[in-house]
């Protein structure tokens, strides 16, 4: 399985080097997640890279592929049943616990909490004001509105 996409929503190809370079990644992630001891894992992932380096140099496009497919294949039948994963990443425990304030808050701020900071706010403004200078010169003043 290459991606939780379905295949016919992916939008750009890979190359046959990104695809095994994908396999060798995931194939890691996977012995990381079976092996706890850090000595065991290092063990097992300098087998799977001596895998990989055997068949590096295959001229031979069809036989390429073919162990590409027979890796993914090896890969799926070995997948743990309980990946690790990283905590802020999608799937981990922490995913999407911490909220980005957006920018746009800051305008609604209080002048006598702006005043707090007043070197920040003063750059803030002069930041915004070349937005809309730039926003302007690359698409124009926006029209007004018509009543």
């Amino acid at each position: 399985m290459s991606s939780l996409l379905p295949k016919h929503l992916h939008l750009t190809l890979k190359t046959h080097a990104q695809k095994v370079c994908s396999l060798y990644k995931r194939a890691l992630r996977n012995e990381w997640s079976t092996y706890d001891d850090r000595w065991l894992y290092r063990y097992h992932a300098v087998l799977l890279r001596a895998r990989f380096d055997k068949h590096k140099d295959e001229k031979d496009l069809r036989k390429a592929k073919m162990l590409l497919e027979e890796g993914e294949k090896e890969l799926y039948d070995n997948l743990h049943y309980q990946p690790r994963k990283f905590s802020y990443s999608p799937g981990g425990i922490n995913y999407g616990r911490s909220v980005t304030i957006p920018d746009w808050v800051l305008d609604f701020w209080h002048p006598l909490e702006k005043a707090r900071y007043p070197e920040y706010f003063a750059r803030r403004e002069q930041r915004k004001q070349e937005y809309i200078e730039r926003w302007e010169k690359k698409y124009g003043k926006p029209k007004e509105a018509e009543h």
